[in-house]
């Protein structure tokens, strides 16, 4: 697996990044075939604050994307606590996958698509603007595979082609704590 590590506001030391490529490598045994972690460093500076180091890591392969962000007092605690987060959430995409596999359904493959033109500035200051932008393959799939790649993912909503409809769709976490599904007409 390629490991990138980066860091913002804090150093990131050889022993500490040696005891990450480690750990990330035996993740291999929840879902075979992972490709490429991403891992982010960065320190809090609100003294009120008394976890200050973030670690964030994303985990790519057989388009699957895991993605998880905690806080801890020192940067070894916080990889142990991500590491923790991501070996629970890679067990869950394993059962899933494998309850997939014995049913008939395919598993969930996505590939990034070219982004196909460039939003233009806004002129007024007061309007809002866009500071990060993504991309990814809409592949058709079911609700249900939405949601897992919208909890492993750990965001609130998640667009997609439903494979029912044929149609772009969203799914979202309720207040009430439920998922809602839009489905285009």
């Amino acid at each position: 697996m390629q490991v990138n590590i980066s860091s913002r506001r804090t150093v990131v030391s050889d022993r500490l990044q040696e005891l990450t490529r480690s750990k990330l490598s035996r993740l291999d045994k929840y879902v075979p075939g992972l490709e490429r972690a991403d891992v982010h460093f960065s320190e809090e500076r609100n003294p009120r604050i008394s976890d200050k180091e973030i670690c964030e890591v994303t985990v790519e392969g057989h388009g699957h994307h895991v993605r998880t962000k905690v806080t801890a007092p020192d940067p070894y605690t916080a990889i142990d606590r991500a590491i923790d987060k991501l070996e629970h959430q890679l067990h869950k995409l394993k059962t899933k996958l494998h309850r997939h596999e014995h049913s008939g359904v395919e598993s969930i493959r996505l590939e990034p698509l070219p982004i196909s033109g460039i939003m233009p500035e806004p002129e007024d200051d007061n309007v809002s603007k866009i500071v990060k932008k993504k991309q990814f393959a809409i592949e058709p799939m079911s609700a249900d595979e939405a949601v897992l790649q919208m909890e492993l993912l750990g965001h609130d909503f998640f667009l997609f082609t439903n494979s029912e409809t044929d149609r772009s769709a969203v799914v979202y976490f309720r207040d009430d704590g439920d998922v809602g599904l839009i489905d285009a007409s």
